[in-house]
């Protein structure tokens, strides 16, 4: 008999699969609460509420999703198979820009937390070492992953734990000793933005809620997932969404605010806890904590190591992403299959690994060219103004995101109405019931609201991004023409959807993740809806 064919290991378990979710979107707060204040000022927690709302939508759509179909792709999958190849390949292609992003993003202010306790890193070779010490990050955990996931599952538990304690300290004694009620008052009325910072500090907000999905990229290497997903995303959701808004009304209460202006004499709306350096932005919270009265000496010598390394398992976690999403899409004929190849040895997708994690080097080289080189930096400013490298990866990181999320809750939408069968372990509240082709079924009306929100961020990003709307759409196009290229090549479909038989395809996705009740309930209702057509005919 010949050798079977390799596939992912299932090893994740339930604070494993909490770990990938928090490891990823626990670490955004790191880099996402900077940004925002730079942008949103005396609105920085109304920015982040109304991100914050838009992100429950999005983690109960992904919760439902990723429990109901309990496979390797998450989003991109959910996509394609409720609206279509196209679609699925356009969400995919998204979240693959996200995840690459992601690896970048994360490895560039890892070192940005460094720089705290390591002077090197701000001296006079401060740009070609953060470089180097970023692209060996990116490099290591490449080699990381494919290795294995069980590593780094283990490696993502202890660090979450050990960050859900100090972020839960920092914010009991912020507010305990520094936090001042009248203060917030003021700063939001003496301080409250134009309505286009407000959309640029909205949209820069989101990307302090993603990494949600990450949960769902590892559904296939999770341990009986629709019991254990459901559990851990609606913790993750309520724990970011807890650490976001606290911290925001932390930072507005604690410190008086005023505007200062970077070397260029271009408006920076930071906090004056924060020197008058644009490099600052990318470790906002141990600044941050260093300031809170008796812990702050404390807080200065571990909280930026231990950002650090949060930051260095959620660039990991783009990593896991990325190649997981590679993977799914090359099984569905939507990428090359050289994509699917899983290492014999690890049983990790290898090629995939190796594939995004290269693209992220190409971003952080993109990113730290106006710091290499100052002096064509007048180049990249005639394009991109006069953003820093942090900014580019924040831009593109946003856009990918909202993309792909708005992509979401339309797939939600349509299984819903399409695939009426399927056992719902978890379900979003608040459905409206109807009838279609026959079958009861039960529209979301919380999806609605979140694609509303959602697209709104889009809007606003492509708005008030100018590195967004210009590098994020490029990437969408440039993938779409070699999707029609790859897609012309195999004889298939470009416009349409290749064939599936998606009750057989549902019956083995239960098989394999070990959900054998769901199974029989989702045969019992195919059979019953059948009987139900025969009887119509009949009739």
């Amino acid at each position: 008999m010949p050798a079977s064919k390799p596939e992912l290991r299932r090893s994740v378990t339930p604070w494993g699969s909490f770990s990938w979710g928090y490891s990823d979107v626990g670490a955004d707060i790191f880099v996402g609460l900077g940004l925002v204040l730079a942008a949103a000022a005396g609105a920085t927690n109304v920015a982040f509420l109304f991100a914050g709302i838009v992100y429950v939508c999005i983690g109960l759509a992904y919760t439902e999703l990723a429990a109901t179909y309990p496979v390797a792709g998450g989003g991109q999958y959910f996509v394609l198979r409720g609206l279509g190849d196209i679609f699925g390949f356009i969400a995919g292609w998204a979240v693959l820009l996200d995840f690459t992003i992601d690896v970048t993003l994360f490895a560039w202010t890892c070192v940005d937390y460094l720089s705290q306790l390591i002077p090197a890193f701000t001296g006079s070779l401060h740009p070609w070492v953060h470089f180097g010490v970023t692209l060996g990050l990116i490099v290591g955990l490449a080699l990381l992953n494919v290795v294995g996931v069980r590593e780094s599952t283990a490696f993502n538990g202890v660090v979450s734990a050990l960050d859900v304690v100090s972020e839960s300290l920092i914010l009991c004694l912020g507010f305990l000793f520094a936090f001042r009620p009248e203060l917030l008052l003021h700063t939001m009325h003496v301080s409250w933005p134009s309505p286009y910072h407000l959309m640029l500090g909205t949209s820069l907000a989101i990307i302090s809620f993603v990494g949600l999905e990450s949960i769902s990229q590892a559904a296939q290497e999770t341990q009986r997932p629709a019991s254990i997903i459901p559990r851990t995303s609606i913790s993750l959701i309520l724990t970011i969404l807890i650490f976001a808004l606290a911290y925001s009304n932390l930072a507005l209460g604690m410190q008086p605010w005023h505007p200062i202006h970077d070397a260029a004499g271009h408006p920076m709306q930071f906090w004056q806890i924060f020197p008058n350096n644009g490099d600052n932005q990318g470790k906002a919270v141990a600044l941050l904590a260093a300031q809170i009265p008796y812990f702050g000496a404390i807080a200065a010598l571990y909280v930026p190591l231990l950002g650090a390394v949060l930051l260095l398992i959620s660039s990991n976690s783009g990593v896991f992403g990325s190649s997981r999403i590679a993977y799914a899409m090359s099984r569905s004929n939507l990428l090359p299959s050289l994509f699917q190849r899983v290492h014999p040895k690890f049983r990790t997708p290898a090629v995939s690994i190796a594939a995004f994690c290269g693209v992220a080097i190409l971003e952080l080289l993109f990113a730290s060219f106006p710091s290499l080189y100052p002096s064509a930096m007048s180049i990249y400013a005639h394009f991109f103004r006069h953003e820093t490298g942090l900014d580019f990866l924040a831009d593109l990181y946003a856009f990918g995101a909202a993309t792909s999320y708005s992509f979401v809750f339309l797939a939600l939408i349509a299984l819903r109405l399409n695939d009426p069968l399927s056992p719902r372990k978890f379900k979003i509240p608040f459905n409206l019931p109807i009838m279609v082709k026959g079958e009861r079924a039960e529209f979301p009306l919380v999806a609605v609201i979140g694609f509303l929100g959602i697209l709104s961020i889009l809007v606003f990003t492509l708005f008030t991004h100018p590195i967004g709307r210009i590098a994020g759409p490029s990437w969408l196009v440039l993938g779409l023409i070699a999707y029609v290229i790859y897609r012309r090549r195999r004889n298939l479909p470009v416009l349409g959807s290749q064939k599936r038989n998606w009750r057989a395809q549902q019956v083995e996705i239960l098989r394999d993740a070990g959900e054998l009740e769901l199974m029989d309930e989702y045969v019992a209702n195919v059979k019953a809806s059948d009987a139900r057509k025969t009887a119509a005919l009949q009739r």
